[in-house]
């Protein structure tokens, strides 16, 4: 018995090594240097066993390989591609889209939330795309406006009832925050009733990371082959049934009601009343139903609560390592105040520029994902060095890194928001905390002003002190994410 184990496993250990070789072999034979940690396994499997997050992984590789337009990393199936140059990734997002539209995270049929517009591709991804975008134009944004201005007074009001809210976890505040917002938003449920409500409950059970979670995610990553033949799925039967139950219940109160309120599911009302969906290239056509439309605001709640409580929790630790930004801040919030009579409006929020600066420097240094990744889907080559990219291989460009390299940006690591009224510092080519090209995050325009609208009414009430802990200011283990710990933010109550 003792033998054939040891012959197991010297086996196990002959393939990895060969594999390892090979994947070296393949990257070398094209011009491009390999990423030699980890040959067989690359940086997923360094994100398995170290207790950093991902982006972390990459950030080492970018600076190893400072000089290099790209390099080759390990992969158990399909090989990988670490993108860093900034031309390459423009190539990736926007020039060359079509070979690149795939992001790489593979799902069962049957796993109904993960057929929304984040995960999907091809034809049916683009049908999607286009029916959700109307809803994030600016007129959209500003009748849709009154719904986040009131989830940020009843924020606000929420924190005053509950004093010992301000000295708690401040992202755990921001997030109950970013939830009412969203359920308003999507599911057009009152934000009161969200503070502790199931939608906070349930928001909390998907976005906290576990290890099944992280290695579903991982297996999805490196082979769609495994994850369809062990019959994965990358959200829970639970899930399905909360969001698609709430989807289906909200529909058809709204289609009795008959009352106009410029939310997502007006929209989604509205294209059920349409009917089939249809690409005009393929001829793929889509029926809008319940459980499609289920996704897509399960989508729309994931990507508008810890991402955005993430940023606009860094966004507050800075303010309250900056005081005089912090008081350049509240002098601006109160004089719209003043200007508006106590009231808030989309046009007043949009026009406050240096809070905007303000948000899109704490984006620079802390993005809401460290990083993109893309499937080839048939060879190309990539211009910067001649990169030959064949069909299948996965590739990850750089968000953190570029916003931190002092080639793009001037003394990265400090917080300087005039930095983007300064003509000429801030590129499009580097700085992308939403992504970037035909897959640029469909909601960031709404994630923009739901942050800015929520800044402006604490700011109005409160003033911030940071407290970093012991070790400084750390970064927690998460597979896209960046997430910032080791800190918090105090909010301490404005005598106005």
């Amino acid at each position: 018995m003792l033998t054939l184990i040891l012959t197991f496993v010297s086996l196990v250990l002959a393939i990895a090594y060969l594999k390892g070789k090979y994947n070296e072999h393949y990257w070398k034979k094209r011009g491009v240097p390999f990423y030699d940690k980890h040959r067989t396994g690359g940086p997923l499997w360094q994100f398995g066993i170290e207790d950093r997050s991902f982006f972390q992984i990459l950030h080492d590789i970018y600076w190893k390989y400072e000089k290099d337009p790209a390099v080759g990393l390990g992969s158990l199936f399909n090989h990988g591609l670490y993108v860093k140059d900034p031309k390459n990734i423009q190539h990736i997002t926007q020039v060359d889209f079509h070979s690149f539209n795939h992001r790489g995270i593979a799902f069962t049929d049957d796993d109904i939330l993960a057929n929304n517009v984040l995960l999907l591709h091809g034809p049916k991804w683009k049908i999607i795309r286009q029916k959700l975008t109307p809803i994030f134009t600016t007129a959209k944004l500003r009748n849709m406006f009154y719904i986040i201005d009131k989830s940020a007074q009843d924020f606000v009001e929420y924190l005053k009832l509950n004093p010992e809210k301000l000295n708690a976890d401040a992202f755990e505040n921001m997030s109950h925050f970013c939830t009412a917002a969203i359920a308003a938003a999507v599911f057009g449920i009152g934000t009161k009733s969200t503070f502790d409500s199931p939608f906070r409950e349930m928001a909390r059970e998907v976005l906290t990371p576990t290890f099944t979670t992280n290695l579903k995610f991982m297996i999805s990553g490196i082979s769609e082959f495994i994850f369809k033949t062990l019959k994965l799925k990358l959200f829970k039967t639970t899930q399905e049934d909360f969001f698609i139950g709430a989807i289906k219940q909200v529909l058809r109160q709204r289609e009795q009601d008959n009352v106009p309120r410029h939310d997502f599911v007006e929209m989604c009302v509205n294209l059920q009343k349409s009917g089939t969906m249809e690409d005009s290239e393929t001829g793929l056509k889509l029926e809008p139903t319940d459980e499609l439309l289920a996704a897509q605001a399960f989508f729309f709640f994931l990507a508008g609560i810890e991402p955005t409580a993430a940023s606009m929790f860094a966004a507050f630790m800075e303010l309250g390592r900056h005081p005089e930004i912090l008081k350049r801040l509240h002098k601006d919030v109160d004089e719209v105040f003043e200007k508006h009579n106590g009231k808030l409006t989309y046009d007043a929020v949009s026009d406050m520029k240096y809070l905007s600066n303000v948000l899109n420097e704490s984006l620079r240094l802390y993005p809401p994902i460290g990083f993109l990744t893309r499937q080839c889907i048939q060879d190309t080559v990539l211009p910067v060095g001649d990169v030959p990219v064949e069909k299948g291989v996965k590739i990850f460009t750089p968000i953190y890194e570029l916003h931190h390299d002092p080639k793009y940006f001037p003394e990265p690591e400090k917080f300087d928001p005039e930095r983007f009224d300064r003509v000429g510092e801030v590129s499009d080519m580097t700085y992308m905390p939403f992504g970037k090209g035909g897959r640029y995050c469909i909601g960031a325009r709404y994630a923009r002003i739901q942050l800015l609208t929520g800044m402006v009414h604490l700011l109005r009430h409160y003033t911030v002190q940071t407290h970093v802990y012991k070790g400084g200011v750390q970064y927690s283990k998460e597979q896209f994410q960046v997430r910032l710990k080791n800190v918090n933010v105090e909010f301490i109550p404005r005598k106005l």
